[in-house]
């Protein structure tokens, strides 16, 4: 049991002594909830999933309800007569009256109905101690810090005790019967059955990708890669974008969440800005180019386009978060933050080598270090959200010495780390930027080939899915317009573009 906080003394000359203010608990709750379980076992079913021996303020009550506890685990009745031998030697229970205490709760006994009014009022309290144990070690920290220690570093620390404190209760660590482990398998193999698409994780809003990915699983960490120009940035907006989408149209149909293949989706734009980031998802919402709308050379028609297509996406769980120089304690710290606050369900992250580390080393053998640090967090925030975290990353310039320029694991930057902490990595390739740079000169047999070359490659992209943990590795082919940043199955894009102007 915690010790009380000391508190200023009273003005009152009768108080002669320190007075002490208690920490949050109610003896009574726990006794009449103590009392209801060993009146009717039954209640104990009501309280077990949440409620923990730690939870009571009471140590001794504690100690009773884990006896009780581990009597039903051996389908043995718990009762005061049957618990008697096990609090014999109890000194805690010794000071309460020994073993005719455990007749008094018993006596004292709430109805089974209130049982779980009165484990949620156990519950909240020991959460409320623990937030003043959060309280107090900060401050001690804030009073006491090292001078080489920043102020963020513990404002981060804060965040992350309070968030772990808030999950608790949703989802505990250790070990799990297996049982609970198939049956939440075998919902989501069902979940996946009875679904159309067949999709067993969050949309892409790809046909195509979605058939072979199965969709964006929680607690996986997926790289999307390519080298500059390939459209990584805009596929990972574009599924981003189809996921949020998703999740709106469920939950106007009154889906439930659980139930929805959409995402609440965080972004965090290291590269970009948040408004050219915006800039970028309205051209592929209201099909407007992008150049068009910088330069502002629009007809009044496509500027309506472009306002319809804004207010449709007001609605839409799509955050974004452009901070620059961003460490991998930081992003953890605002995704945390936006879990709690949104309900995310989806994170992406352009790019993964902006990201800093914990350390301020910069020669190359520190960056390795501090990509593996940053492939690490990443996916153990993926676990620890229970969420996909969809991470764009730049591929080796080696790429560009090949004649064969279709990217492999081994062209990822520092692949060896982002290689094995990632569960799936997907490639970004279009032959056609690199055909469109060998251009032969106009008239000759070399340009005719070419020509009828760029027709067969015209708006083509290879995914190139080089690992897949769930799943066979192997290629989909997307259609890419590239005015607009816009990726769509290549069935629904088998034609010519329509004109834009």
């Amino acid at each position: 049991m915690r010790a009380a906080i000391p508190i200023e003394p009273s003005n009152n000359t009768e108080d002669e002594g320190l007075s002490y203010r208690q920490p949050p608990h109610n003896l009574e709750a726990e006794q009449m909830l103590l009392g209801a379980i060993l009146v009717n076992n039954i209640a104990a079913e009501k309280v077990q999933g949440f409620l923990r021996p730690e939870h009571f303020y009471e140590p001794v009550h504690g100690r009773i309800y884990d006896a009780i506890l581990r009597m039903m685990e051996r389908d043995q009745a718990a009762d005061p007569i049957k618990l008697k031998p096990y609090f014999e030697k109890d000194e805690g229970l010794a000071e309460s009256g020994g073993a005719a205490y455990l007749v008094r709760l018993a006596a004292s006994a709430a109805t089974i109905i209130n049982a779980e009014d009165y484990g949620r009022t156990i519950y909240d309290l020991a959460l409320r101690r623990e937030l003043i144990q959060i309280g107090e070690e900060m401050v001690i920290t804030a009073y006491d810090s090292a001078i080489d220690q920043p102020a963020t570093d513990q404002i981060e620390q804060a965040e992350q005790d309070l968030f772990d404190l808030s999950e608790k209760g949703a989802h505990e660590g250790g070990f799990q019967p297996f049982s609970l482990t198939v049956t939440q398998t075998v919902k989501n193999i069902e979940m996946a059955y009875q679904d159309p698409n067949n999709l067993s994780g969050v949309t892409t809003g790809l046909h195509a990708l979605n058939q072979k990915l199965g969709g964006l699983h929680k607690s996986d960490l997926v790289i999307l890669a390519g080298r500059p120009s390939m459209g990584k940035t805009a596929l990972a907006t574009n599924i981003g974008f189809n996921a949020a989408m998703q999740w709106a149209k469920d939950m106007e149909a009154g889906i439930p969440p659980e139930q929805s293949k959409g995402a609440v989706v965080g972004f965090f734009s290291l590269e970009m800005s948040s408004d050219q980031l915006a800039a970028r998802i309205l051209a592929e919402r209201s099909k407007i180019p992008s150049e068009s709308m910088r330069r502002g050379k629009l007809m009044e028609k496509q500027f309506q386009s472009i306002a319809r297509a804004a207010r449709e996406l007001e609605e839409v769980p799509f955050y974004i978060d452009d901070t620059p120089a961003l460490t991998i304690a930081g992003l953890r710290t605002r995704a945390r933050r936006l879990k709690r606050r949104r309900g995310l369900s989806l994170l992406i992250v352009d790019y993964l080598q902006l990201i800093h580390g914990s350390g301020r080393g910069h020669s190359r053998e520190n960056r390795v270090q501090e990509v593996s640090e940053i492939t690490r967090g990443l996916k153990s925030l993926a676990k620890e959200l229970d969420l996909p975290v969809l991470a764009l990353s730049q591929l080796s310039r080696m790429v560009e010495n090949r004649e064969n320029k279709r990217p492999q694991l081994s062209d990822l930057r520092e692949s060896g780390t982002i290689e094995q902490d990632a569960d799936m990595v997907l490639f970004v390739y279009r032959e056609e930027y690199y055909k469109e740079r060998d251009k032969p000169r106009d008239g000759t047999p070399e340009f005719d080939k070419w020509v009828a070359d760029m027709e067969d490659l015209h708006g083509v992209a290879e995914i190139i899915v080089g690992k897949q943990r769930h799943g066979p590795t192997g290629t989909v082919r997307l259609h890419f317009e590239s005015a607009i940043t816009h990726f769509t199955d290549l069935a629904q894009a088998d034609h010519l573009p329509e004109q834009i102007g």
